[in-house]
């Protein structure tokens, strides 16, 4: 068993979590304006990424550049990890490939605590995709706490590349945000990314 194999039924029974889903979460989440240079990118790789409709091609076309712009604008204070194993607990089934881990660690060869967003590809179906996005979530808590660092409340998003849908996780409180955000609102998509870096008492200066 994986992280893949999980549903959102499935996630919340094996680990007791209660869901709660609203629109309104991160309603009030400033934008931050993406850079030029990642508006061309996506100007030029979108319709590619699309016209492909693989997850690949999502993930390296569009995901990619979008969390690096992220990265950037953090001033490189967060590391980013793209398809990496990360095995927490196989007993439990938090086990497997996360898609992207971000972690406020100064390393930049393995992931290290804390991991403080998870962020999950899918080629086309996004409510499909929550049960993994949970329980990799959950596997970063525990993984932060194993290494003790910490992090109380986990952020993260499951995208298509073009639609993105956020969620957080406090405790035992799975928070799901209801609204979608298309690649128009990129600069509200890295405005509640920063947010829930931020939140983690990184500072950065908003361009």
């Amino acid at each position: 068993m994986s992280y893949s194999d999980f549903s959102l039924a499935k996630v919340k029974q094996t680990f007791e979590l209660t869901t709660v889903e609203t629109v309104d979460i991160f309603a009030g989440v400033p934008e931050l304006e993406c850079s030029t240079l990642l508006t061309e990118i996506l100007r030029y790789n979108v319709p590619l990424a699309l016209a492909s409709n693989s997850e690949k091609a999502r993930s390296e076309m569009i995901i990619s550049p979008i969390l690096i712009d992220l990265r950037r604008q953090l001033k490189e204070q967060i590391n980013l990890f793209s398809g990496i194993e990360f095995d927490v607990d196989s007993s439990e089934g938090l086990n497997g490939v996360c898609d992207f881990i971000i972690s406020n660690s100064p390393e930049i060869l393995f992931v290290s605590a804390p991991v403080i967003t998870v962020v999950e590809a899918k080629k086309e179906n996004i409510t499909a995709g929550l049960g993994q996005w949970a329980a990799e979530m959950l596997a970063a808590i525990i993984f932060n706490e194993h290494a003790g660092n910490e992090v109380s409340t986990i952020y993260g998003a499951v995208t298509t590349g073009s639609i993105w849908k956020f969620m957080q996780l406090d405790g035992s409180v799975l928070s799901i945000e209801l609204t979608e955000y298309y690649l128009k609102d990129v600069n509200k998509i890295l405005g509640i990314l920063a947010r829930g870096i931020i939140s983690q008492g990184i500072d950065f200066e908003e361009n």
